[in-house]
């Protein structure tokens, strides 16, 4: 409702705004505003009061404002009359306030108020009188032309409008007024116009007039006072018909007058009455001009009226005027009558008789559209029943006859036909189809017209374009009879036929069998034949009744929904005549009906299936009738006389043929007599005999083979070679000889009908079927075939010799004796090689020079090939050996893969042929090679080829008798066609899946073997195909291949070299390992490891490819491990054993995942770096592959462990990629040092610490997993556990959730080992188990304190040392005085013992130690400590200055904790100053305040450090030795300062001498 409310307002302001706007002086803008008032106001239900009249007030003045344009002032009234829809009331009253007496009014106003009568007839009647009053006032007034217009058209509607209301006023809502009164104003206003206006009026006042005329009369003719003088006003309209302008005003208001007089049943004068009917007529049939076709409708309708009103007056007046013989006047009468009667005018069916008499007139007219109309027409009487019996009949004949006659003239035309008068022909040819075809012989009357008259048309070869609908209407019409003798009612059927001459059973049997045949092609008048022998057999002869009745339905059965073969067709037809004439036995009834089939020889042309028919149809009936000398006399007439048969050789030759049916010997003996009567004075080019065409000697040959095709085969073969070959072989001898000397004949009629011959007879000798019967003559005409295809031309194919010849062969090989195997072959490649190489199809289409030859030169290659694949089919199936089958079908393989696709093209068409599935090969047959060579090309450059690819791979299925889904992959094939070669590839794709899974399993490496050779040689479409059929070939079957698995492996791997070349079809052959390696895992792993090392590049990437494969990857990996795991059993590692970790090499390197194998994996390969430390690549596989090796890469793959390790490098870089691993703190030096024996036992320890731990699950299973290795015979294995878990030990997370208790034992144990790195990697551990587990440590403080300090006696190896010193201080951390109070000395005298080591880390991690030491030293050791503190003093000073100086600061944090043992805490200022600068002091500077302190408060200190000092003279550190003169020099000139000379003296005199040496040699060394 809102959306209403919403609308009516834009409406409302939209016309508001458009008012505003008309007060401009803009002419056309006034015009665009009426015309959009004007569709606004006529699409608006409701407008608002105050704006209709807004808008009357615009409109009325703008209609009346003469300055506007006359257009504007019309749109103005248009929209003034539009607002009556909405105020009609104020409209009138504007308009009539405008419209007043004695005054002339406004053009506009009164066209104005003559469109309110007509819009608004209602509302307008109360006004009608008032308006009419005043009009009468003002006509007198009118001068100007459109003024008077005006008023004329206003009287025209006034007029219509009162004529309405005066035949429907019942209708009108208000009580009935005085139509008199308004019709006497309207006779005033008319009479007055007719009077004053008429006699002095221009062309376009005339218009005007005439217009109104018509409503005006018609209105006066309801006043019988007024009738006459309307009447009388009549002449004066007629006689207007001047001009073609008008003329169609002029019959619109006749017709309206002749409307209203028989409405009113008002009776034209005679005169009055041929006066229109002239008129209108010369409306219809105007000569010089064709009508305007609307007047032509207007003055039909007129005749149309008058028929009705006046019938016979009428027929009268068309039947006077059909005589006049004017073609105009004839075919306009003819029209019309067809119009009237189509119209149903009841009146007019009472003079049907004289409408038929009327059409008899023009029978006799030649015209073209005379004959036309006349057939229009009686089409029309048929359809509405105005046929009668007694006068039907010549129409009927007519249309028949007028048929014949067009078809006459077309064909053979008297004088040249016009391309009108061709059209006009034609036009009558498709009417008098059309009435047949329409015509309802069933309706009142035209059975007795029809029948048995209808009959008479059936035989006459002119009327055979009308037996369509001829036989559908004799059909019908005897179907009705039957159903009215079934029903016992009187027949109207039979009556006399007059003159009319029937034809006889002979001759409508023969003409129905001709034209049955024409069924075989689909054509409804065969259909219809053969339907009417059906119901015709009493009229044909009594005795077919029961015959027929079975067998013709028989017959039909093939018909039904479909075309037939012809040939089946034409035998079922023969059939049907030979038993029909046996059903008769009447030999005289036969000889006439013989006669017949003669007598209609001329009707058919003689290349048409009927003419062919008839000939076979005259020689069955002479074959069934029993009297032998007319047979013979027949003969012999043929034979003499054979151009009466039209085409005289194939005439002849199909007559005598089907005649030796039954006269075998009749008919040999004729032609014996024949040949010896003549002594064949007849050249092999033509021959003349008693001033006729007679036969060839070519001919005579043609005979001859058809003879033997239809002779009895109880009869042939005894006469075959002496009555039958050998006279052909002597006529064909004849031709061939000039001037009695054998000759290479070139006709090619000769070679052709000596071809045809021998083909009949090979036919004839094989449908015999008498297995003991060996055919003489076989190898002598194979002879002559073959040399007729070698004489062939290979460059063009103009004449049919070789296809011919072939199905000559095709016959001649299947007869007895047989053929070798050899002679087969030598056959088939001599026609292959004939054939195939042919040039393109379109390239000898060329040769030819018009389109039929062209099209000749296709249909000769279409049937060689047919020919060709036929050949090839029958001879390879006829064989029952499966290998002579696959010798004969390989003579195809060179074309089938031809870089010339039209070659290929042809060997896939034959192959296509000789694969159908209605062939079944022998038992052994093997498809699996020739599947691989065929499927791939359902994917080729051409559709053809495609096609026939697809469907010779299907077939090869069906002749295995394997069932297929035959529909659904016909309609993939059809796919095929498309060019689009991701369409074609998605096709076979489905086509293999489909098929590849019915591949026997032992065929399957044939197949791929095939495949394989495609991928290397064909196009890439059909390489891509290849790829395509081998891979589902692998996957439908891929689990049956175990047996067969190393061959395919070994073919595949031969075929590497090549496909490399080709990076799609080397994908493909990686993708079918990969496919084969889903199945069969292990064993394609186990193949692929025997390859040697190093792998070369394909095995590499045969090892990635099966990597990258989602459905392998998994499945590879965990066969490798199994290898390796094997491999590794008894801690010894072989040549497999590297093969298998560089296999896992290539599939880790491509990105294979390691999860969930990555504990395994990383075990089993550090076990194998471990097991292969120190080895040599085997010196067998080293030689072998030296020779094709760089160098370098000799060098590189002699260390197995590095090879070992680069593959646990890969295999670790993907652990960290997935988050199962860190990188090493070492950095890639780690795998250096994993692979050197030295080292190993370093790169393992950094492995271990890129262990994650926070990964619980992976880092278990490999302590599981490396558990075991702790315990092994190998030394070096042991070493590597031990390195591993030595690691490991430090991690609490570890301690809580892995067996580290029992490593820890293993450690302890370990320890003790004679191997130095054993022992040091157990040492590790057991000191970083003080950080993973310290309550085991407390717990087992005894063993692993007793085990460590061990390792400081093994001063051979500093790493065994510095490894417990590490131990032992981060076990001390851990322990308490008490703890460590048995082991304090042995510790503390071991530890002092490596202050001097050489190595960095010993002598710092000792010195770490001793300051642990100082932390632990309990009231019982504390005298002894600072002993020992005393005596490693001079150590820690002179370190201070070490070169590492990580020593130099562990040297000051240990003096710091030492000094409270000795009491000297007034050093600590000393050392203070030491800790808080920057830099160190000089060294000089240092040990002064240090000696100046000692010498103050401990002598005897400086006393042990001056009595130990000379040691460090020698020291190979040039740093210490430095410091050491710097502190002896301090610690002199301490000891000679007053207080201390006494102590000078006890310095040995050789010391004070090396202090001086030393103090010269380093005084500018340390400040």
């Amino acid at each position: 409702m809102a959306e209403d409310v919403d609308e009516s307002a834009e409406i409302f302001g939209d016309i508001n705004l458009t008012l505003g706007m008309l007060n401009k002086e803009d002419d056309i803008s006034k015009e665009d505003i009426y015309s959009h008032l004007t569709s606004i106001i006529q699409n608006t239900d409701i407008l608002d009061d105050a704006i209709v009249q807004r808008l009357i007030y615009y409109a009325s003045k703008d209609m009346r404002d003469d300055n506007l344009l006359r257009e504007i002032r019309m749109l103005a009234g248009e929209v003034l009359v539009s607002l009556a829809a909405h105020d009609f009331n104020s409209v009138m009253y504007e308009v009539q306030s405008n419209f007043r007496i004695l005054e002339l009014p406004n053009e506009f106003v009164v066209l104005a108020l003559a469109e309110l009568a007509t819009s608004y007839v209602s509302q307008s009647i109360p006004f009608m009188m008032m308006t009419l009053l005043t009009m009468q006032t003002m006509l007198r007034l009118a001068e100007e032309e459109r003024m008077k217009g005006a008023f004329c058209i206003a009287l025209q509607k006034f007029s219509k409008a009162i004529y309405k209301y005066v035949n429907h006023w019942r209708d009108f809502p208000y009580p009935r007024l005085d139509a008199n009164r308004l019709s006497d104003k309207i006779f005033m206003l008319f009479r007055y116009i007719m009077d004053k206006w008429v006699p002095t009026t221009s062309p376009m006042q005339t218009l005007a007039i005439i217009r109104a005329h018509g409503p005006a009369v018609s209105l006066l003719l309801h006043r019988e006072d007024l009738c006459e003088y309307a009447l009388g006003q009549v002449p004066w309209l007629l006689d207007q018909y001047k001009d073609k302008e008008i003329d169609f005003h002029i019959t619109q208001s006749l017709r309206q007058i002749l409307t209203a007089a028989v409405l009113y049943d008002v009776g034209l004068p005679k005169a009055l009455k041929k006066t229109i009917f002239i008129n209108l007529l010369h409306q219809v049939c105007r000569v010089p001009e064709p009508p305007v076709t609307e007047n032509e409708i207007e003055a039909s309708s007129c005749f149309l009226i008058l028929a009705h009103s006046s019938p016979a007056d009428l027929m009268e007046f068309f039947d006077e005027q059909m005589r006049s013989n004017n073609e105009a006047i004839r075919t306009g009468i003819l029209s019309l009558l067809r119009s009237a009667i189509s119209a149903e005018e009841p009146k007019l069916r009472d003079h049907i008789t004289s409408i038929e008499r009327t059409v008899k007139v023009v029978m006799g007219d030649l015209s073209i559209k005379v004959r036309n109309s006349t057939l229009l027409l009686i089409q029309t009487m048929c359809e509405k029943c105005y046929i009668e019996a007694r006068e039907g009949w010549p129409l009927i004949d007519y249309v028949f006859s007028q048929f014949a006659m067009s078809t006459k003239n077309l064909e053979k035309p008297v004088k040249p036909n016009s391309q009108e008068n061709e059209k006009g022909e034609k036009s009558v040819q498709e009417t008098s189809l059309e009435i047949l075809k329409t015509l309802d012989p069933l309706v009142i009357g035209m059975p007795q017209v029809l029948w048995p008259r209808i009959l008479t048309f059936v035989v006459p070869a002119e009327y055979t374009g009308t037996l369509k609908y001829l036989f559908n209407i004799i059909r019908i019409l005897f179907m009705a009879e039957e159903r009215k003798k079934n029903d016992k009612e009187s027949t109207a059927l039979v009556i006399s036929t007059g003159a009319v001459k029937l034809p006889s059973p002979q001759q409508l049997l023969a003409r129905l069998l001709v034209i049955s045949m024409l069924a075989s092609l689909g054509k409804l008048c065969g259909a219809g034949a053969i339907g009417l022998l059906k119901i015709l057999p009493e009229i044909i002869h009594p005795n077919l009744v029961e015959l027929w009745k079975t067998r013709i339905p028989e017959l039909l059965q093939p018909l039904e929904g479909k075309n037939t073969s012809i040939v089946l067709w034409e035998t079922m037809l023969l059939q049907l005549l030979k038993e029909s004439l046996w059903k008769i036995s009447d030999v005289a009834w036969t000889i006439q009906l013989i006669r017949d089939f003669k007598q209609q020889m001329d009707s058919y042309s003689n290349t048409s299936v009927e003419k062919k028919f008839l000939w076979k149809a005259l020689g069955t009936t002479l074959a069934s009738c029993q009297d032998i000398d007319f047979v013979s006399s027949q003969v012999k007439e043929f034979l003499i006389a054979p151009s009466q048969l039209g085409d005289q050789r194939q005439g002849i030759m199909s007559i005598l043929g089907c005649c030796a049916e039954n006269h075998f010997d009749i008919v040999l003996k004729v032609l014996k007599t024949f040949q010896d009567r003549e002594k064949f004075f007849m050249n092999r080019c033509k021959g003349l005999f008693s001033g006729k065409k007679s036969l060839t000697k070519t001919d005579v040959m043609v005979i001859y083979g058809a003879v033997a095709l239809h002779a009895p085969k109880s009869q042939l073969l005894t006469r075959l070679d002496q009555d039958i070959v050998s006279q052909v072989l002597f006529l064909y001898g004849q031709c061939s000889q000039v001037l009695g000397m054998s000759v290479m004949n070139k006709d090619m009629d000769l070679q052709m009908s000596f071809i045809r011959s021998i083909t009949e007879i090979g036919i004839a000798v094989q449908d015999a079927e008498d297995e003991k019967f060996k055919f003489s003559y076989k190898e002598v005409l194979l002879g002559y075939m073959l040399d007729f295809i070698r004489d062939e031309p290979l460059n063009s194919l103009a004449s049919p010799v070789r296809w011919k010849a072939l199905i000559a062969i095709r016959y001649l090989s299947k007869l007895k004796p047989q053929l070798s195997l050899n002679d087969h072959l030598n056959i088939l490649e001599e026609n292959i090689r004939r054939l195939l190489p042919l040039p393109p199809l379109e390239k000898l289409k060329n040769e030819g020079e018009t389109d039929k030859d062209k099209e000749h030169i296709h249909f000769l290659y279409d049937r060689s090939m047919d020919a060709l694949g036929k050949l090839l089919r029958t001879t390879m199936w006829d064989s029952t050996s499966a290998e002579d089958c696959q010798e004969m079908f390989s003579l195809l393989r060179m074309w089938l893969v031809s870089q010339k696709e039209w070659e290929r093209e042809r060997a896939f068409q034959i192959t296509a042929q000789v694969l159908t599935n209605d062939t079944e090969a022998p038992e052994n047959f093997k498809i699996g090679s020739l599947l691989g060579l065929l499927a791939p090309h359902s994917c080729d450059t051409l559709p053809s080829i495609r096609q026939a690819a697809a469907s010779s791979a299907i077939g090869l299925f069906c002749i295995k008798g394997i069932r297929l889904e035959v529909d659904r992959l016909q309609d993939l094939q059809e796919g095929l066609q498309c060019d689009d070669v991701e369409v074609q590839i998605k096709i076979s794709s489905k086509i293999a899946k489909i098929v590849s899974k019915l591949i026997p399993s032992e065929e399957i490496l044939m197949f791929l073997e095939e495949t394989l050779d495609g991928l290397e040689s064909l196009n890439p479409t059909c390489t891509k195909a290849c790829g395509v059929w081998m891979i589902a070939a692998l996957k439908e079957q891929g689990a049956t291949l175990e047996d067969q698995l190393l061959e395919i492996l070994g073919v595949i791997y031969h075929h590497m070299p090549v496909l490399r070349q080709k990076e799609e079809s080397f994908h493909f052959m990686l993708e079918a390992i990969s496919q084969i390696a889903s199945f069969h895992m292990d064993a394609v792993v186990a193949n692929l490891l025997q390859k040697p090392l190093p792998f070369d590049r394909d095995t590499k990437t045969l090892w990635k490819a099966l990597a990258e494969n989602p459905a392998s990857s998994g499945k590879l990996l965990r066969a490798l491990i199994d290898k390796l795991g094997n491999g590794l059993e008894d801690d010894l590692a072989g040549i497999d054993a590297i093969s298998v970790a560089c296999a896992i090499h290539e599939v880790v390197s491509i990105g294979s995942p390691v999860t969930g194998l990555y504990p395994e994996l990383f075990t089993l390969l550090l076990k194998l770096v471990s097991c292969t430390l120190g080895q040599k690549m085997p010196t067998t596989t080293l030689n072998r592959r030296r020779r094709v090796m760089p160098q370098g890469e000799r060098q590189q793959i002699s260390d197995p462990s590095r090879l070992s390790a680069t593959t646990l490098k890969c295999v670790q870089a993907q652990a960290m990629r997935e988050g199962l691993a860190k990188e090493s703190d070492e950095g890639d030096n780690v795998w250096t040092l994993l692979s050197s024996p030295g080292t190993h036992h370093l790169g393992v320890c950094a492995l271990a610490r890129s262990m994650t731990v926070w990964q619980h699950g992976v880092i278990l299973d490999i302590m599981d997993q490396l558990l075991p290795s702790l315990t092994s015979s190998s030394e070096n294995y042991r070493i590597t556990g031990t390195a591993f878990f030595s690691e490991l030990m430090k991690e609490p997370i570890l301690w809580k959730h892995g067996n580290l208790r029992e490593v820890l034992i293993l450690m302890d144990q370990s320890a003790w080992d004679s191997n130095a790195i054993l022992r040091q990697m157990a040492i590790r551990g057991l000191g970083n188990t003080a950080s993973g587990a310290p309550h085991k440590v407390k717990k087992h403080k005894q063993i692993i304190l007793e085990s460590v300090i061990r390792g400081l006696y093994h001063l051979a190896r500093t790493e065994v040392v510095c490894e417990s010193l590490k131990a032992l201080k981060m076990i001390l951390e851990l322990l308490t005085d008490r703890d460590i109070s048995f082991y304090f000395k042995e510790i503390v005298l071991q530890t002092r013992t490596f202050f001097e080591d050489e190595q960095d880390d010993v002598r710092l991690t000792a010195i770490l130690l001793f300051e642990n030491l100082a932390c632990l030293t309990g009231r019982k050791w504390k005298i002894f400590f600072a002993e020992e503190i005393k005596k490693s003093m001079i150590s820690f000073l002179l370190h201070l200055w070490d070169p590492n100086p990580k020593i130099g600061t562990a040297c000051r944090d240990v003096l710091i904790i030492c000094i409270p043992f000795l009491g000297l805490q007034e050093l600590y200022g000393v050392l203070d100053h030491l800790l808080d600068g920057q830099d160190l002091p000089r060294a000089r500077d240092f040990y002064r305040q240090f000696c100046v302190k000692l010498a103050k408060k401990n002598q005897e200190i400086l006393w042990i450090l001056h009595t130990h000092s000379f040691t460090f003279f020698s020291s190979s550190w040039e740093m210490i030795r430095s410091a050491a003169v710097k502190l002896t020099d301090e610690n002199i000139a301490c000891c000679v300062s007053p207080g201390s000379k006494s102590l000078l003296f006890l310095f040995p005199k050789s010391l004070l001498q090396a202090c001086c040496s030393c103090l010269n040699e380093f005084v500018c060394i340390i400040p």
